[in-house]
Order: C-alpha cells, then sequence, then structure tokens
C-alpha cells in the first residue's frame, strides 16, 4: 500500500486526474456553481447583454475602451483560478462574453453608419421605393425611399404621404419622383422619452418627413413579398370593417396602420397589445396548426406511416410554415426571433428532446443578439424574452409542476385546475412586464392577466382557424360567413380591451424611471428565474431595492421640450397643464407619460397660479419650502427689450424656443434657443434642484453623426445671376 501511494502522483500520461477543490470562499464558490452546473449555461446571454448595455449607457469612447478591458481582467481573473473548477470557467467565459457584446455592438453602430441630414429642408428628389406602409386609420402612406445621389440626401429617408397623394402602382423597387419636407431624425423629446435618432440609425434612416402631390412613378418595381403581403392586408380590411379589419390583416401580415388609435390605445391600456405584433404567439399557432394538420393528413396512408416517422415530417412542415410566415410578415425583429425559438423547438422534437425550455430560450437570446445586438435595447426584444422566460420558469419550479400536473379527475377539477394555471401565469408575466413597460412607457396595465385569461384562448382557438377558414374559402368565393364570424370573434377582444382600460385604477403611471432603479429589477428577476438552489431568493431583495428606488423618485414638476415650444407644469392636483393650447396629441402624450400623468393635460392659462398673455406667460410654483417662478414665451413675436429684461429678472426660470438676449438673467435656469440646443429636453424637479437632460455630452454615432444636405435654394435667380456678374 505505502509503495502504491507513492506512486500515485506519478501516473501514466493520459490517466485521469482530478482537480483538488479550492477551500474557503472560492470553495464556497465552486460548491454553489457545482449544484448549479445545469443553470450556468443560462447566463451566457446575460453576460453577453451585460457588455451590450454598458455601451448603450457609457458616454464615449473612452469610457467603451475602459469596459472592455474591465471585461478582459475579468476574464484574465478566471483564467488565474484553478483552471478545472467550474467557477474559474464561468468567470472567464462571462468576462470574455461581455467583452464581445460592447465590441460586437460597436462594430454594428459603426457598420451601419449613414449621413444624417443636417437641417430640416424641403427638398425635390427622385428615389427607389424599398417599402411601402399603408396607414389607412391615419389616411397616410408610409414609404422609405432611396434618393439618388444628385439629391444630396441621406441615402435612406422616411415620408409620409397622404393616400390621395400617392398614385397607383407604387410598390417596393418602383422609382418615383416627388417633393417633401424633410427633417433629422428627432432625438427624445424628454428624458426618458422613445429616442427614434438611435433606432433610425439602425435602420439606416437619415431624415423623415412629409411628402407632397404630384407624385410620379417614374419606373415601376417588382414589389416581391410587400406586394402580396399589401394585397393581402388590402383583402381583409376589405372584409372586415374597421379596427377589427385591422386587427386581423395584423394577425395574417403584420401590418397595423388599419388600427385606430382610440383602439389601439385600448388594447395597449389593457395588456393586449402583444396580441398586435406577430410574435411568439402567433407563429406558435401557425406551426401547431400546420403540424396538426400535415399529421392528420399522412395518418389517413397506413404504409407511409409505418415507414416513415411522421412526427419529424410534421415538424419539418412546420418549420417551413413559420419560415413562410415570418417572411410573408415582413420579417420585422419580433417575428424573426419568434421564428428562431419555434425553429429550435422543433429540433428539439426531432431529436427526441424536450422543446420548452430556459436553453432554449437562452439559445435564441444568444442566436438575436449576437445577430443584431441594438435590439436588447428597445422594448419588443425585453418584453417577449421577459415574458417567455417568466413562464418556462414558472412552470420549471417542482412545486408548480406538481399544482398542475395532469392527473385523472374530474372534468370540472380539470378546467379549475387550467383556469387557475392560466391565471397564475398571466399573473406572472404581468409581474415580469411591468417593469419593463414602466421604464420604456411611463405606464402599465394592471388587469392585463385577467385579460388575457379570455384574449389569447379566443384569439389563438377562434379568430385565428377562422381567419384561416376564411382565406381558404376566398379561394372558392364562400368566405363571408367566415370572415363575418371573425368580425364577431375581433368585435368581442376589443370589447374586452375597452372595458379593461377604462376599468377605474386600470393602468399604472410613473415618470422616467432611473437606469440604476431598472438594472436593479432585471437583475433580480434574472437571479430568480434562472437559478434553482434557495439562494435564487435573493434576488428578492435587488427587485425590491429597484422598486423602492423607482417609486421614491419624485415627478418632474417642470418637463421642456427639446425644441422649447412646448413645456409642462405640475399642478396642485397631481396633474400637468400645458403651454400651448393647440399642442398635438403627441406632444401632449409625451409630456404627460413624462410626469407620469394618465388624464388630459389642461392649458396653463387655465390655471389659477399663472396670468398668461399672447405672447408671455408667468406661472408659479409652491415646492420645496419655497416659492419658484416660471417665464416662458407663447409666440414668435417681438416682445419690448426692457419688459423682456424686467420679467427675466423677475423669474427664476426662462424658457423660450427662440434665442433671448443675454441681459435676459433668470435667478436660476435659462432655457432658451441656445441652451436647449445642448442640452436637448430637460426635465425639472424643483424641490430637490435636479435637472435631468436628454444630452450628456454623448459620443455614441447617432448623436455626433456625419452630417448631408443639399445645397439651398436661390430665391431670387435674376439676383443670383447680377451678383455673379
Amino acid at each position: 500500500m505505502a509503495n502504491s501511494a507513492a506512486t500515485a502522483p506519478s501516473m501514466a500520461p493520459g490517466t485521469l486526474q482530478t482537480v483538488r477543490p479550492p477551500f474557503g470562499f472560492l470553495g464556497a464558490l465552486e460548491a454553489l456553481a457545482e449544484a448549479e452546473r445545469g443553470q450556468l449555461p443560462l447566463w451566457m446571454p446575460v453576460a453577453l447583454g451585460s457588455g451590450i448595455a454598458a455601451w448603450f449607457l457609457l458616454p464615449g469612447q473612452g469610457a467603451w475602451a475602459a469596459f472592455l478591458l474591465l471585461a478582459l481582467s475579468v476574464a484574465l481573473a478566471g483564467m488565474v483560478l484553478p483552471w478545472g473548477t467550474r467557477t474559474a470557467r464561468a468567470i472567464t467565459l462571462a468576462g470574455m462574453l461581455a467583452m464581445l457584446g460592447c465590441a460586437l455592438v460597436w462594430w454594428r453602430a459603426e457598420r451601419v453608419a449613414a449621413p444624417v441630414l443636417a437641417r430640416p429642408v424641403v427638398a425635390a428628389f427622385t428615389g427607389t421605393v424599398e417599402r411601402v406602409e399603408p396607414l389607412p386609420a391615419r389616411d397616410l402612406v408610409r414609404l422609405t425611399l432611396r434618393p439618388g445621389m444628385e439629391a444630396g440626401l441621406p441615402p435612406r429617408v422616411r415620408v409620409n404621404v397622404a393616400e390621395t397623394d400617392v398614385p397607383a402602382g407604387i410598390v417596393a423597387g418602383s422609382r418615383i419622383s416627388l417633393r417633401a419636407r424633410l427633417m433629422p431624425p428627432p432625438s427624445a423629446a424628454l428624458p426618458g422619452a422613445y429616442d427614434f435618432a438611435r433606432t433610425a440609425w439602425f435602420q439606416g434612416i437619415g431624415a423623415t418627413g412629409r411628402g407632397f402631390a404630384p407624385i410620379r412613378v417614374v419606373a415601376a418595381g417588382d414589389a416581391g413579398n410587400a406586394g402580396l403581403r399589401a394585397a393581402l392586408t388590402g383583402h381583409i380590411v376589405a372584409r372586415v370593417d374597421g379596427s377589427a379589419g385591422g386587427i386581423a390583416a395584423a394577425f395574417v401580415t403584420g401590418d397595423r396602420g388599419a388600427i385606430d388609435e382610440v383602439d389601439a390605445e385600448a388594447m395597449r391600456r389593457s395588456g393586449l397589445a402583444h396580441l398586435l405584433s406577430i410574435s411568439g404567439l402567433h407563429v406558435t399557432a401557425v406551426v401547431v396548426a400546420t403540424m396538426t394538420l400535415v399529421l392528420k393528413l399522412l395518418a389517413l396512408f397506413p404504409p407511409l406511416a409505418l415507414r416513415v416517422r411522421l412526427p419529424v415530417v410534421a415538424a419539418g412542415a412546420g418549420a417551413l410554415a413559420a419560415l413562410g410566415y415570418t417572411w410573408l410578415s415582413g420579417a420585422d425583429v419580433p417575428t424573426v426571433r419568434s421564428c428562431i425559438a419555434a425553429l429550435l423547438v422543433l429540433a428539439a422534437l426531432s431529436l427526441g428532446r424536450e422543446a420548452i425550455t430556459l436553453r432554449m430560450i437562452a439559445t435564441g437570446a444568444l442566436l438575436v443578439l449576437l445577430v443584431l445586438p441594438e435590439s436588447l435595447a428597445g422594448p419588443s426584444f425585453q418584453l417577449s424574452f421577459a415574458a417567455v422566460t417568466a413562464i418556462v420558469a414558472l412552470h420549471e419550479h417542482p412545486r408548480v409542476r406538481r399544482w398542475f400536473l395532469a392527473r385523472d379527475e374530474a372534468v370540472w377539477r380539470r378546467l379549475l385546475r387550467g383556469l387557475a394555471s392560466l391565471l397564475l401565469t398571466g399573473l406572472v408575466v404581468e409581474a415580469a412586464l411591468m417593469p419593463i413597460g414602466l421604464y420604456h412607457f411611463h405606464k402599465a396595465g394592471l388587469y392585463g392577466a385577467l385579460a388575457n385569461i379570455v384574449a389569447i384562448p379566443l384569439t389563438t382557438f377562434v379568430t385565428m382557424p377562422l381567419e384561416a377558414l376564411a382565406l381558404l374559402l376566398d379561394l372558392v368565393g364562400l368566405g363571408a360567413p367566415a370572415w363575418w364570424a371573425v368580425e364577431r370573434s375581433l368585435v368581442l377582444l376589443l370589447w374586452i380591451a375597452h372595458r379593461v382600460s377604462s376599468a377605474p385604477g386600470s393602468v399604472a403611471a410613473l415618470p422616467a424611471m432611473p437606469d440604476g432603479a431598472f438594472a436593479l429589477m432585471v437583475v433580480g428577476g434574472l437571479w430568480i428565474a434562472l437559478w434553482r438552489a434557495r439562494w435564487r431568493r435573493w434576488g428578492v431583495v435587488p427587485v425590491v431595492a429597484g422598486a423602492v428606488w423607482a417609486l421614491a423618485t419624485p415627478a418632474p414638476d417642470l418637463l421642456v421640450t427639446g425644441d422649447g415650444r412646448h413645456l409642462a407644469l405640475a399642478t396642485d392636483d397631481g396633474g400637468m397643464a400645458i403651454l400651448r393650447d393647440r399642442a398635438g396629441d403627441y406632444v401632449r402624450s409625451t409630456l404627460g407619460e413624462g410626469g407620469g400623468v394618465t388624464g388630459d393635460l389642461p392649458p396653463l392659462s387655465g390655471q389659477p397660479n399663472a396670468r398668461c398673455s399672447p405672447d408671455l406667460c408667468v406661472a408659479t410654483r409652491m415646492t420645496g419650502g419655497r416659492r419658484w417662478t416660471i417665464l416662458a414665451t407663447r409666440s414668435g413675436y417681438a416682445v419690448p427689450w426692457a419688459e423682456l429684461v424686467a420679467a427675466c429678472a423677475r423669474a427664476d426660470i426662462v424658457v423660450s424656443e427662440r434665442r433671448l438676449p443675454e441681459k435676459c438673467r433668470p435667478r436660476w435656469l435659462k432655457l432658451d434657443r441656445k441652451m436647449l440646443a445642448r442640452t436637448g429636453g430637460v426635465a425639472v424637479t424643483l424641490s430637490t434642484g435636479r435637472v435631468t437632460t436628454v444630452r450628456r455630452g454623448g459620443q455614441h454615432p447617432w448623436e455626433v453623426p456625419q452630417t448631408i444636405a443639399p445645397p439651398r435654394a436661390v430665391k431670387n435667380a435674376r439676383l443670383f445671376r447680377s451678383r455673379n456678374t
């Protein structure tokens, strides 16, 4: 025994050797990693996403380079640890993935770089149509165009045109000539608002605007799937009236332009807006219907059924259906994500593996982030993956599995168990989605779980099968009864949306949430969903901390848009009053969301604490133990210099869309055109003196883009010629 023990260390090459387990803190980590070894791969997309998120949050190249070095240091630190341990490998891989995520989105942002329009212009140009999006609910058609090089415009622009101004024959690939008023893609109007400039950058859109008649078709084009989608949308809308027809078209082609804004808002407030975007629910319904149909048909031929694995054939048909549905609907990002997930599930079924697992979701998220890393910052990616992760994590929990395990019992008990499962799933999904909805949209529906209990089965098992039947019957001209049934089901869906959205307390509103609070809730939610040991419960701590932080953040007292034209001031009853009585719905919605207000915004001129003339408005706000005075201009007309200077001296804050004279010196803030050009939109909390701005000196490509503009038109050609002579 002694001799064998002495010779044990000098084992033959290739003999399996075990690594001595570490002790102390590292040993405790290794024990946890060993206990959670099946869950460690689920954190790979999280690590990759952390690098992508860091690139969006950090201000510029120096900070991005510092993050890359930090991630590299983490990876190297893992290599220093005993390499045979799971802890070392996990730390190394996490650091490398975080570094890859930051570098990948940085490269992606530079790869899609294109010039942006330097200033608002009115230009006449000829361009190639890339995409046609009918918006019948707004009587508009949206065109994405590629102007010619001679126009001096960005390589891709997007314009809205009145339906009556669009000539027949405009499809993808057509060349048209038109005149349009264009402007650079706008950045966020207020801190925390939607940043279209960032979205447009990754889409390659350098200008947006409005096109005017006459529009002339220079050359015809080949519409391809876009033409088929437009024809199918028109066919459906012609058979189902109103917003019901728009929803029916959205289920098939993804076009939502025929849905009235009032109905779309009711769908959002009731938590049913996810039904309008072709995503997992729709792709799953198409795949399941295709597989069921193929299985039933092939089972009618016993010789074939005995020689071929019918589930594999049906899975192949389902995969083709998913790909075809994605192609037909325009291959938008949510649909592509859902298609990838469906293909992974079908592959697992074909291999005899468990299909719907957290590993499948993690694989889908990893693939999407590798191809489209910028999608991480959008609400679509976050909402879809948060929902499906919450569903699968809930039903993988052993206790939940025991509760809802299929068993031999009475029918009414089985129905009650299924209803309870659906209700619990809805509540968990609503809890997972609420922080995301509040962060991006500043409001979230509270009764979505109850509404979805009826809406999801109605859509999946009634509306979509009826619509497929109606389209098939239309081939022989017998689809009218089926279309009537489709319309009735969608009228019921809209009734549910309106009833739920109008219920008292149906919507929770919150002003702009701090990034840190949102990050804490996301990390806590992932900690709870992805781990299996008891330490998963510690995820409640960051979730609660983030929620308290978000709720404790006071609503801003003053909101000013980046152009200085619009202002909203908090009122004593918890609402906000708006400066310009005739502000549009979009401005009112943006200001209301920024202040966490869901109702209408009354005019500031009607408030008891305000005195307004056609040119100026002076309002006071009592908060933080003192009275604040806000002065704002309301028109473009000149105000006597002496009166303006005196008014500025009496005000704490001055807001104007124009450049004010140097002698205009308020006691605290001067937000005129010069200042707002540097800061963008501004949110002011008077009680704490906190001033939040849209622009914070960042160096992201859409914040400091390369610009382009056509030469300025010479209005007086005679004067031009005389100057040249």
